[in-house]
């Protein structure tokens, strides 16, 4: 049975600081196990407020960021430098600032040809997180922002039943904005996480939370609920009724 915590914020900079402090948390329980912490970061104006917050917070903290491994939900195909490059924004949000070392950054090649940088992404996930063929990795973080119409990544509202149903880890998906080309995680990815925390902020995306909540609902983040046993929902936008 899926379960949705909906967590309610006054707004994006209560979110942001709050969400930044709870992954750090995270993090140093990881490094108290001795363990590597795999987190799958996204695009979007709220995601780069987010990862800002996170380098300050964990400057104070003085977190210790050696075990952690960035990857990413979707990418644009653009190069890295790119002003739409999700990598470009978490680089200089967070990445260069923190110092992170460039063996932890597994981005999306989005400057390949689609399917040479899915393929590749798939060959580094499996390096990375040590997942056997025929299995699915299991990343122990995935930060997802919500669009307008319930998107989530680059997983789209009337996208292909291919792309629906697909058993690939990366797959090149065509979105409804430029740049229209784009790679994406795939649902059974995100469902396999450990962890999913969707930042839903923004003006005019009330009416897309709810209709994802909703049983039943129609947008590509209630499907991803529906195939989750637990997902967390941080938003700033007024509860659905």
């Amino acid at each position: 049975m899926n379960q949705s915590d909906l967590i309610p914020f006054p707004d994006t900079e209560t979110l942001v600081q709050q969400v930044a402090g709870r992954w750090l948390d995270a993090v140093d329980a990881a490094n108290t196990a001795g363990k590597p912490f795999h987190v799958a970061l996204s695009g979007g104006r709220v995601a780069g407020r987010f990862m800002a917050a996170a380098h300050v917070l964990g400057t104070s903290r003085r977190t210790c960021w050696d075990t952690v491994h960035f990857h990413w939900g979707d990418e644009r195909c653009v190069p890295p430098d790119h002003a739409d490059s999700n990598y470009k924004l978490a680089q200089s949000a967070l990445l260069d600032p923190a110092g992170i070392d460039a063996a932890c950054r597994h981005r999306l090649c989005g400057e390949l040809p689609p399917e040479e940088a899915a393929r590749l992404a798939e060959a580094e996930l499996a390096r990375v997180t040590g997942t056997a063929s025929g299995s699915v990795p299991v990343l122990d973080l995935v930060f997802l922002g919500m669009g307008e119409d319930g998107h989530v990544a680059s997983l789209f509202p009337g996208a292909p039943q291919s792309v629906v149903t697909s058993t690939g880890w990366v797959i090149p998906v065509i979105g409804p904005k430029p740049p229209p080309q784009r790679l994406s995680l795939t649902f059974q990815v995100l469902a396999a996480a450990k962890e999913v925390w969707v930042l839903a902020s923004g003006a005019g995306k009330e009416e897309a939370l709810k209709e994802s909540l909703r049983i039943g609902g129609n947008t590509p983040l209630a499907q991803l609920l529906s195939l989750r046993s637990h997902t967390r929902i941080m938003t700033d936008l007024p509860l659905p009724v």
